[in-house]
C-alpha cells in the first residue's frame, strides 16, 4: 500500500509538471485560425484544381504550430478515394521588414482512404499584418503525396486569412540592421 502511495504522489507531480508546462506555453503563445482557398497546377476544371483549408494553432514569436483540415480538390470524388486529409504544420517567421513577414512552412499529413495516403508539404509565403488580429498571406508552395504503390506531387498558389485571438506582433529571426 505504501509502494501504490507513493506512485501517486510521483504521478500527481507529473500531472503538475505537464499542466505547469502547458500553461506557459498558452501564456506565451497566441492561438489563430486561418482559412486557405489555393490553386493547384493539375488538370482539370476549376473545382479539380481549387482546394480549401482551415488551420487552427498556436504562434509563439517566430515559431507557429498548426493543424490544419482540408480537401485536396472540390470536386466531387465518386470513388472509395477522398480528398480530405488532416495535417500538421510547423511555420517558421524567417525575415520581417515593417507589416511584412517572410514564412516558411512544412507539413505532414493524411488523406483519408486515398491511394497516395501520405502528405508532405514545403510552403513559402509573403504576410501582411493588416491589423494586429488580422494577417493576410499571399503563399505558394509543392505538396507531396505517396502511397505504397505510387506518388506524385503538385505545385499550388493561394492566398490566405489569419485571425488572432489577440493581437500579434510579428517577430522574425532575421531583422533588419535598423532594430
Amino acid at each position: 500500500m505504501y509502494i501504490n502511495f507513493i506512485k501517486v504522489i510521483k504521478m500527481n507531480k507529473l500531472l503538475f509538471c505537464l499542466l505547469f508546462i502547458f500553461i506557459s506555453f498558452q501564456c506565451y503563445s497566441q492561438a489563430y485560425i486561418s482559412l486557405a482557398p489555393s490553386l493547384t497546377n493539375t488538370a482539370g476544371t476549376i473545382a479539380d484544381k481549387s482546394n480549401i483549408a482551415i488551420e487552427i494553432g498556436q504562434q509563439w514569436d517566430v515559431f507557429s504550430l498548426g493543424i490544419d483540415i482540408g480537401k485536396t480538390t472540390l470536386s466531387p470524388v465518386s470513388t472509395f478515394d477522398t480528398s480530405t486529409y488532416l495535417q500538421i504544420r510547423p511555420s517558421l517567421n524567417v525575415f520581417q521588414e515593417g507589416k511584412f513577414t517572410s514564412t516558411f512552412t512544412t507539413g505532414i499529413g493524411y488523406i483519408f482512404r486515398a491511394k497516395e495516403s501520405l502528405l508532405t508539404e514545403l510552403t513559402y509565403g509573403i504576410e501582411y499584418a493588416f491589423t494586429p488580429k488580422t494577417h493576410f498571406n499571399v503563399f505558394f508552395g509543392q505538396y507531396y503525396y505517396s502511397g505504397k504503390e505510387s506518388a506524385s506531387n503538385v505545385t499550388f498558389f493561394g492566398i490566405s486569412t489569419m485571425f488572432y485571438l489577440k493581437p500579434n506582433l510579428p517577430t522574425a529571426l532575421i531583422k533588419p540592421k535598423n532594430y
